[in-house]
């Protein structure tokens, strides 16, 4: 039982910042319908700028975490004008290939300028255990669940309580309608991407942390990995993709503690394939027939 509950703390941390990475995802595809796959390395850029910005002027958690994600949403913002927009009347795959295309520049030049070796993240969290009996929880995964909660209920409030939020939620339902109803959509759809880079741009950094070291290479399989969980979740549900990046997480911490941490990722795209057999809307989505 001890084993158990140690495993699930440290699932319900990775998960969390899975669940992170995985709101960009589903939140993008809600409103425009693209898998946006340079996703995973918009977190790997935030947790490169929280590295220079913290090394550069030794500041705490806090402001590092707003350069990161303000950096971040910046960016989101710059590759949907650039990349995205011309192409949002082309084919699905048109814009598929796009994002993947986006994926390997933000790779390459991320290894031109920092290189290719790894780097070692600043610690910006104080080291310490907290123990319940044989549970241990260290202060890196309190702080990182905490952070992650108060962006999470950010996200949620801002999605149901705010002027925009209601404008994301219209486009999301029927684009056409939104824009007779006066909603400006290009704004709308800019705004969905910096919100989802910022949380990505924040997972980066909280990486970063959770494994004192980065690599422009970092983003590829979490980012794989989100894209499950919103998936799982059910992609373009928001409350969706926060289960799903937790339960990956859990998901994969116990098969690390129970059998071998060499099978965890084949054991994360098997639930894929499961889910898309059995459930493919997802756990909270809805199967919606198409009228012909």
């Amino acid at each position: 039982m001890n084993q158990f509950l140690q495993q699930l703390i440290n699932g319900i941390s990775l998960g969390s910042i899975y669940a992170l990475i995985a709101l960009g995802y589903t939140m993008v595809y809600g409103i425009i319908k693209l898998i946006n796959f340079a996703h995973g390395d918009i977190y790997m850029l935030g947790a490169y700028v929280g590295f220079i910005f913290a090394t550069k002027t030794g500041m705490g958690l806090v402001p590092t975490l707003i350069v990161s994600m303000v950096f971040c949403a910046i960016l989101g913002v710059v590759i949907e004008m650039i990349a995205y927009k011309p192409l949002r009347n082309a084919t699905r795959i048109t814009a598929l290939i796009t994002a993947i295309g986006v994926s390997y520049f933000l790779e390459a030049s991320t290894q031109k300028i920092m290189g290719t070796s790894p780097r070692a993240f600043p610690a910006l969290l104080p080291k310490g255990l907290i123990k319940l009996g044989k549970v241990t929880i260290t202060y890196q995964q309190v702080f990182i669940l905490t952070i992650t909660i108060l962006l999470m209920i950010a996200l949620q409030f801002i999605v149901t309580k705010t002027k925009i939020g209601r404008a994301m939620r219209a486009v999301s339902t029927d684009t056409d309608a939104a824009r007779l109803m006066g909603i400006d959509v290009n704004k709308t759809i800019s705004f969905t991407f910096a919100l989802g880079s910022a949380l990505a741009g924040a997972a980066g950094v909280l990486v970063g942390i959770y494994y004192s070291s980065i690599t422009p290479l970092m983003g590829l399989v979490p980012g794989v990995k989100a894209f499950i969980a919103a998936v799982f979740g059910g992609i373009g549900i928001i409350p969706g993709a926060m289960i799903g990046g937790i339960l990956i997480g859990i998901i994969e911490a116990l098969v690390s503690g129970y059998g071998s941490s060499l099978y965890k990722d084949a054991v994360v795209y098997v639930i894929l394939i499961i889910i898309l057999v059995v459930k493919p809307a997802g756990l909270l989505g809805k199967n919606i027939r198409e009228k012909v």
